[in-house]
């Protein structure tokens, strides 16, 4: 996994549309190749966890264990008592079964390494974002080191964190964050991906990445 880009030129934003598979099923060089629609090989039963959310939430909720572990909670927040790898793999898959039922215009996945700085930076944005766009869009948080999340790695070609995929209300993948050449970079890519799916009359998106880069922050 790579944490920051070497090469200045690449784009901040891969674009995949359902298309593409057909007119031109080489991946590209930069983005690296990944099909659509989003297909969860290693999720065998997020199916009929998203249908039981759906159908049947209290079944789910009042067990208390989507609400102990909430999405934006992962391994790179501290707790009293840290999760295994495999709990952690757990709760993050409930998140995601969680942000596909919930019927929302998008669901944002970050593919991040609890060892990368940029990551982390990061985080304190991706909540501010979530907080301010939680009518249309979800975040969640995915440990690219987490064996679990193998088949998804390749199959969406991801050899570089932090990554941002975009997926429709439907699960199906969009775009893709590039290369992440510097903090401004990623930036850069998550303002384009979300504005595929923002909704016309919605300006928070807008207003906090534009705070964000008028912070100038040093770059990670």
């Amino acid at each position: 996994m790579e944490g920051n880009g070497s090469h200045s030129k690449d784009p901040p934003l891969c674009l995949k549309w359902p298309w593409d598979a057909l007119s031109n099923p080489k991946p590209s060089t930069t983005c690296g190749g990944f099909k659509v629609p989003w297909i969860f090989k290693s999720l065998h039963s997020l199916g009929s966890l998203a249908q039981t959310i759906l159908f049947n939430p209290a079944a789910v909720f009042s067990s208390g264990e989507l609400s102990t572990v909430p999405r934006r909670q992962t391994a790179r927040l501290s707790s009293a008592k840290p999760l295994t790898r495999e709990e952690q793999g757990e709760a993050e898959e409930r998140a995601l079964a969680s942000a596909l039922a919930s019927g929302k215009a998008a669901t944002v996945v970050e593919f991040y390494s609890p060892k990368c700085r940029l990551c982390n930076s990061l985080l304190d944005l991706v909540l501010e974002l979530e907080a301010r766009n939680s009518d249309w869009v979800n975040f969640v948080l995915v440990d690219a080191e987490n064996d679990r999340w193998l088949p998804e790695l390749l199959h969406y070609d991801i050899k570089y964190v932090p990554c941002f995929v975009l997926l429709d209300k439907r699960g199906r993948a969009l775009a893709k964050t590039g290369v992440p050449v510097s903090r401004s970079h990623v930036v850069a890519g998550l303002f384009h991906l979300l504005k595929l799916k923002q909704p016309p009359k919605n300006t928070a998106t807008d207003s906090t990445l534009m705070k964000e880069f008028q912070k100038r922050s040093p770059e990670s």
